[in-house]
């Protein structure tokens, strides 16, 4: 799996019970590398979305490589190493904590 098959599928990934509760929001992933891209994932009403580009006002951007996404994704990765060393940055950290079990960042 690369990270752009991991962004792009968490429509199918989502349980729509796990985003009760938690509002609407809209996150930009800027992810670098042969495997990566643009994207917008966004919850609303219920519904989570992903499109490649980066579309609307993001209430969290995260940036990263596809290479160090996925490493977090296989757990060879510890995400708060990767924040405190740069590796992964995340604007807007409640909005991610939020958000990341749901979309199996965690």
């Amino acid at each position: 799996m690369t990270a752009k098959e991991f962004i792009m599928g968490f429509p199918e990934r989502v349980n729509p019970e796990a985003l009760e509760g938690k509002g609407d929001t809209c996150f930009h992933f800027k992810i670098s590398g042969d495997d990566g891209g643009d994207f917008t994932a966004t919850a609303q009403d219920g519904a989570f979305t992903v499109v490649e580009g980066l579309e609307g006002d993001a209430k969290c951007v995260i940036s990263s490589t596809d290479q160090v996404l996925m490493d977090i994704i296989r757990g060879d990765q510890n995400p708060m190493t990767a924040v405190m060393f740069g590796k992964l940055k995340i604007s807007n950290l409640s909005e991610m904590t939020k958000f990341a079990k749901p979309l199996g960042l965690m």
